[in-house]
C-alpha cells in the first residue's frame, strides 16, 4: 500500500494517459502496450515511490525497439487476470479489476 509507479522514457518521465493503446497497471506497475508504434521505440525505466518512506526508486532501463519482419512475438493467446482471492467495497464506491488479453 502506498506504491505507485511512473515511466520513463529517454530520461524523461512518460506522463500516459490511459487509453486503448498504453496502460500503467498500479496493482504491479507493468506497463502495457497493445499496439507498438515508431515512436515508442526507446529506453523504458520503471520509478516506483512510496509515500509511507518519502522514497523513489528506479530500475534498469530497458530498450524497446521494433521487428524489422513484422513478425510477432511468440505469446500464445491467453488472459491474465490477477484478481485477488477476495475484494471488498463499501456500497455506493467503485472497484477496479485489471484483466489483460494477451496474444498473437
Amino acid at each position: 500500500p502506498g506504491l505507485s509507479y511512473t515511466w520513463i522514457f529517454n530520461n524523461n518521465t512518460l506522463y500516459l494517459q490511459e487509453d486503448s493503446r498504453r496502460f500503467v497497471s498500479q496493482a504491479t506497475g507493468n506497463l502495457y502496450l497493445a499496439k507498438v508504434e515508431p515512436w515508442d521505440v526507446g529506453n523504458y525505466t520503471c520509478a516506483v515511490s512510496s509515500a509511507a518512506a518519502q522514497r523513489r526508486v528506479r530500475g534498469p532501463p530497458t530498450a524497446l525497439t521494433l521487428r524489422g519482419d513484422g513478425a510477432m512475438g511468440e505469446y500464445e493467446p491467453k488472459i491474465e487476470v490477477r484478481f485477488p482471492d477476495t475484494t471488498y467495497a463499501a456500497e455506493g464506491s467503485s472497484v477496479r479489476l485489471e484483466c489483460f488479453a494477451l496474444g498473437k
